[in-house]
């Protein structure tokens, strides 16, 4: 099989949620340069991987290809949307071959179970996008294991994953980004 990089893609609050206590995305976490560096992401990935209620709820205007995560599927289906797969049903080495069989870099978006999963199958780089100063009460944090004595950060160290120097996307806020990769830390 061909190459796969596997990129995850979050923007969050101080307290590392995702979502507000609803499942929606506060407009603290909406910054305009991050969503021009995340569609710049995503117009250089072959596939975009979410899970069902961010593919309901996020357009694609630019009919990018996705593979839609859901209980819903019998393994994996071609619908006229999107490839639909369900995990628990194929594992991630067959479903990825059928539909990337030349290989490529795949953007993950989330939500919370998607940047799960894909920390047991292995990112190559995570991009943490940090809205600093922000706090979002009973939110849904990036991934489950987070709480108040493991933050993101700690999460991606425990698999593996190095930290590349933060830099800032917006000096409004400030909104930040690390880039944590596979293998050693960039210089």
């Amino acid at each position: 099989m061909s190459k796969i990089e596997i990129h995850g893609y979050a923007i969050v609050s101080d307290n590392d949620c995702i979502a507000d206590a609803s499942g929606r995305t506060p407009d603290a976490l909406r910054n305009e340069a991050d969503w021009a560096y995340f569609q710049a992401e995503l117009n250089a990935s072959a596939l975009t991987v979410l899970g069902r209620l961010g593919h309901e709820g996020n357009a694609n205007p630019k009919a990018r290809l996705r593979m839609i995560l859901s209980s819903s599927s019998s393994g994996l289906e071609r619908r006229p949307d999107g490839w639909w797969w369900n995990p628990g049903r194929l594992p991630w080495n067959r479903a990825i071959e059928a539909v990337l069989p030349e290989g490529g870099r795949i953007a993950v978006p989330g939500g919370r179970q998607v940047f799960d999963l894909f920390l047991g199958i292995g990112y190559d780089a995570f991009h943490l996008t940090r809205a600093e100063g922000t706090f979002v009460p009973d939110g849904v944090p990036v991934f489950s294991d987070c709480d108040k004595t493991r933050n993101a950060e700690a999460i991606l160290a425990a698999h593996g994953l190095n930290r590349s120097p933060r830099r800032i996307l917006d000096s409004v806020g400030p909104v930040s980004l690390t880039i944590w990769r596979n293998g050693r830390p960039d210089s």
